[in-house]
């Protein structure tokens, strides 16, 4: 919540994806919680960062080319021995693959410019066909990958939340479809279909 600390009691603090991860960086630093995460990690809390995330936790961010603004270099949280470089060319890519810490399964997505290298990605969080994704620190406390969807796959999901003593509580695939179902009864009460499918139809030019 903007404004207020993170709170001293929490066992994980995750920051998610970004459009602009330089200026939300910057958002992030000037709430104050760039310390409260630091004092977080000193506390033996865990931290994950996803995607831009991933990027905020490394040493720095460069931005040579001015992707997401002015062509700056700015220190990044230093909470896990990586550096990002930003670049023009967009990855996007759906893969399958295993959390080797739990040695679950799960499916993700990528959406993101730019690439994370450093020391601390020898430690890789995920693996996909093979390949290293992600990094993670000495403890095993601080980690990140640029996947989305991760949270998607309830056997990692639980196992993940193992940790912490927490479990899922719902079925993701089932809840998406109650959620739909819902929406969709919801609109076929309350919408005028007829109506807007005739608004909907091409007028032709004037006579």
């Amino acid at each position: 919540v903007p404004g207020a600390p993170i709170p001293a009691d929490a066992d994980l603090v995750l920051l998610v994806g970004s459009k602009s991860t330089i200026s939300d960086l910057a958002a992030l630093r000037a709430e104050g919680w760039d310390v409260d995460i630091a004092a977080h990690v000193r506390r033996g809390g865990h931290v994950l960062g996803l995607c831009g995330g991933f990027q905020m936790l490394g040493r720095s961010i460069a931005d040579p080319d001015g992707v997401e603004g002015p062509a700056v270099s700015v220190p990044g949280l230093g909470l896990l021995d990586v550096e990002t470089t930003m670049a023009p060319l967009k990855r996007l890519s759906q893969k399958q693959g295993e959390h080797p810490e739990s040695g679950t399964l799960l499916t993700g997505y990528e959406i993101h410019m730019g690439e994370t290298t450093g020391p601390d990605c020898d430690r890789a969080w995920l693996t996909f066909a093979g390949e290293r994704e992600g990094a993670a620190n000495a403890t095993g406390r601080v980690a990140g990958c640029y996947m989305h969807g991760i949270f998607a796959s309830d056997a990692f999901r639980n196992a993940y939340l193992a940790r912490f003593g927490a479990e899922a509580l719902m079925d993701y695939e089932s809840g998406v479809d109650e959620t739909l179902d819902t929406l969709a009864d919801h609109i076929e009460t309350y919408f005028d279909l007829d109506t807007l499918l005739e608004l909907a139809e091409p007028v032709g030019p004037p006579a």
